[in-house]
């Protein structure tokens, strides 16, 4: 299975700001910049700011709740991180024992 890397998705995922307030939708169920500022170390504006990257790549989806809005993430995006992250690792991991093999062909070159 090939899986194309998303530079815009992975460029929204690599703030850990946006990775724990993912981590609390995905623990409540979703929630609004209201609820999420009470639980992350930023002010609502910074959570809106955020909610606005997340909901731009697809991660997290929006729906009116009364006066405010409430953010749920997007399970079907998530997945798709997800499967990107395993193949970038896999890729990676394949790369690494490249090296690790040519490294110690090196070492017993230099034993010899």
């Amino acid at each position: 299975m090939s899986v194309t890397v998303d530079d815009e998705l992975w460029s929204a995922v690599g703030d850990p700001t946006r990775r724990r307030m993912l981590d609390v939708l995905l623990a409540d169920g979703g929630g609004t910049p209201t609820t999420l500022s009470g639980q992350l170390p930023v002010t609502r504006q910074a959570v809106a700011k955020h909610l606005g990257v997340l909901q731009r790549v697809g991660l997290v989806h929006v729906r009116p709740a009364g006066r405010e809005r409430r953010y749920e993430v997007d399970q079907a995006q998530l997945a798709r991180a997800v499967a990107q992250l395993s193949a970038v690792g896999a890729t990676w991991d394949a790369r690494l024992q490249r090296i690790k093999r040519i490294a110690e062909a090196i070492q017993r070159a230099q034993e010899d």
